[in-house]
This record gives structure tokens, C-alpha cells and sequence, in this order.
């Protein structure tokens, strides 16, 4: 039998979890860009001391293994952390091992992702177009949301498409905080795993071709917007 992929192996199981996998990155990603857009603004701006702090957590998941963000994101959200007692007792369901627990550990593994493109936009942003904001009368929001981000759009889409495909190849902490539950948090990363342990490598083919064409895309398209930025930023010769 050949272990090459073959559209008999594409099964129902197959495209569940590709789907559960572009749900969570989907989802992820929006929430995401919520929260880096403001604090990339932050951190570039803030003189306080514990910014470092912060701009160093933030950072720490990409140095962290999975595995240990997995095991205390578990340990945080079980039925028996204060997270996971009131959670349960508000929607009646454990966080860990739910995909609303995926969603929220994604989007901690993912933060540095999205945040540290949009804070390298936001430095590049010219001074004299902040400038000129505050000279039309532009309160400091008003600069950062109608001058700032506009400017640094680029940062902003490079972010959600990094944050995107991050998610989409999360293994370490889907395992550790959401297990191998069909139609709830089996990814397609956890259905790779679970196929070529039993060795039904047709079936692991098509998951691993599929995520990576995926990846493949999502970095032509990050490619594709660093050199459009390249692009507009250099001088017109004459």
C-alpha cells in the first residue's frame, strides 16, 4: 500500500478538525489584534518601569517550551484553580479541556507574535505625521487610532497573519491544556500526531500537506506585505 495522501483518505474526521483548526486560529487571531494593537501602542509609548516587565512576559512564550506554558495554563484553568471554579460556575463547563480553554491559551502562546510586528510598525511611523496630528488639535488617542495604526497597517497585518499561522501549528499547548476530544480540541496538529502513531500514514500525509499549504500561503502573504512596505518606504528615483 502506498503511504502517499489519496482523496479516499480525506474523511469527515479529517475536515472536522482542519475546521476546528481554522475556527481556533480565526478566533484567536481577532482577539489577538484587540489586545496587540493597544499594547504594542502601549509599550512603545509608556516611561514606567514595569514596562519591561511586561514587554518580557509578553515575550516569554517564545522562548518558553509548550509544554510548560500547557501544564500552567492546565494547572490555572482545572476545576480546582480559582479561574476554573468560577468559570465553571458561570457557563457550567470546565475551561480546561473545552475550546473556549484553547482560545484563551492560543492567545496567550500567540501574544508575542502579534504583538512585537505591530510595536516595530508603530517605532517606524514618521514623527512628522504624529506631529502633524497634534498640531490639527488630535488628542493622543485620536493619534495613535486615526495617525498611527493607519500608518503602521502593515505591522498590523504581518501580526495577524503570524498570529494565524502560529495557531495553526500549535501542538505543545492544545495537547497539554485541551487533550485529543473529536469535534472540541482535536486540531489537526493533534490529528497528525494521533495518525501517524497508528501509523495510517495515507491519513497523516493529508493532514501534514494540508497544514502546509496552509503555512506555505500564510507566509507568502507576510512576505508579500514586508515588501510592499519595503517598497513604499523607499525613495522615488527620478
Amino acid at each position: 500500500m502506498s503511504d502517499a495522501p489519496t482523496f479516499a483518505a480525506l474523511t469527515p474526521a479529517l475536515w472536522q478538525s482542519l475546521w476546528l483548526t481554522v475556527r481556533l486560529a480565526a478566533i484567536s487571531t481577532a482577539i489577538l489584534l484587540a489586545i496587540a494593537v493597544p499594547l504594542a501602542g502601549w509599550l512603545d509609548r509608556t516611561r514606567l518601569r514595569i514596562a519591561p516587565w511586561i514587554e518580557a512576559l509578553v515575550t516569554l512564550p517564545i522562548v518558553l517550551p509548550p509544554t510548560v506554558i500547557g501544564f500552567y495554563l492546565l494547572v490555572g484553568f482545572g476545576s480546582n484553580s480559582l479561574l476554573g471554579d468560577a468559570w465553571r460556575s458561570v457557563f457550567g463547563s470546565t475551561l480546561a479541556f473545552s475550546f473556549a480553554g484553547l482560545v484563551v491559551g492560543s492567545v496567550i502562546y500567540s501574544l508575542p507574535f502579534a504583538v512585537q510586528p505591530i510595536q516595530n510598525a508603530i517605532r517606524d511611523v514618521e514623527a512628522a505625521l504624529i506631529e502633524a496630528g497634534c498640531a490639527l488639535g488630535a488628542t493622543p488617542r485620536q493619534v495613535f487610532w486615526r495617525v498611527i495604526v493607519p500608518a503602521a497597517r502593515n505591522g498590523v497585518l504581518t501580526g495577524a497573519a503570524l498570529s494565524f499561522a502560529h495557531t495553526i501549528g500549535e501542538f505543545g499547548v492544545v495537547l497539554m491544556l485541551g487533550g485529543n476530544i473529536p469535534g472540541v480540541t482535536r486540531v489537526a496538529s493533534i490529528a497528525l500526531y494521533d495518525e501517524t502513531q497508528t501509523l495510517n500514514y495515507p491519513l497523516a500525509h493529508s493532514y501534514a500537506l494540508l497544514l502546509l499549504v496552509i503555512s506555505f500561503a500564510m507566509l507568502m502573504l507576510i512576505g508579500a506585505l514586508r515588501r510592499g512596505a519595503r517598497q513604499r518606504a523607499r525613495p522615488k528615483l527620478r
